[in-house]
C-alpha cells in the first residue's frame, strides 16, 4: 500500500532532484502546503505572505523505501538548523517541515529529530516543524521535474546536483537503478 508524506527542505527543485532518484518512491510533486491561501501561485507564495511552504510530495512504497529512510536522506540534504531559510534563499517558503498523512509518519519524524538532537548531529538546534499536512497544492508545471529538464542551468549547478551528488554517495543503497 502506497503512502504519503510531505518534505520541505528549501527550494523545491532541490528536494525534488534527489527524491526522483530515489529506490521505491514512484511519484515526486513539487508543491506548496500548510499556508492559508487556497491553490496560491509560486509568485503569491514568494511574498511570504501565504503561510505556504515550498515541498514536494512524495508517493512511495514503503516495502522498499521506508519512512525513516526517506528522512535521513532529508536530514542530509539540507540544512534543518535555519530557520526560514536554506543557503541564498530566504523566506518562511523555504523553512524546514516535514508534513505527516499518518500518525507513524509523525512518531517517526518526532523520534529520528530526537535522535539527531541527542547526538548533537548539526551542532546547532533543529526547527524543523512537524505538521500534519494541510491545503496541500501543486506548483505551477514549470516547477515540476525542474532539474531533470534544466540541468545546465545555473541554481541547478551550483545547488542541486550537489545535493543529488551527496545523496548519492550517502545512500547508495537507495539509488534507483
Amino acid at each position: 500500500m502506497m503512502q504519503t508524506l510531505v518534505l520541505g527542505g528549501g527550494c523545491f527543485w532541490c528536494t525534488e532532484a534527489v527524491y526522483v532518484k530515489v529506490r521505491g518512491v514512484t511519484d515526486v510533486e513539487s508543491g506548496y502546503c500548510n499556508g492559508q491561501t487556497v491553490a496560491p501561485t509560486y509568485d503569491e507564495v514568494c511574498t511570504g505572505r501565504t503561510g505556504h511552504n515550498e515541498v514536494v510530495k512524495l508517493e512511495y512504497d514503503p516495502k522498499q523505501v521506508s519512512t525513516r529512510e526517506l528522512l535521513e536522506i532529508f536530514f542530509v540534504i539540507h540544512d534543518p538548523t535555519t530557520l526560514n531559510r536554506q543557503g541564498n534563499d530566504v523566506g518562511t517558503q523555504y523553512r524546514s517541515g516535514i508534513y505527516f498523512t499518518t500518525p507513524e509518519q509523525a512518531e517517526e519524524a518526532r523520534a529520528l529529530i530526537a535522535e539527531l538532537a541527542a547526538a548533537r548531529a548539526f551542532g546547532q538546534p533543529i526547527v524543523t516543524e512537524v505538521l500534519a499536512l494541510a491545503n496541500y497544492s501543486a506548483a505551477e508545471d514549470y516547477h515540476q521535474d525542474f532539474f531533470e529538464r534544466n540541468p545546465y542551468q545555473g541554481y541547478c549547478m551550483a545547488v542541486a546536483a550537489p545535493k543529488v551528488a551527496k545523496f548519492k554517495k550517502t545512500f547508495t543503497r537507495l539509488v534507483r537503478d
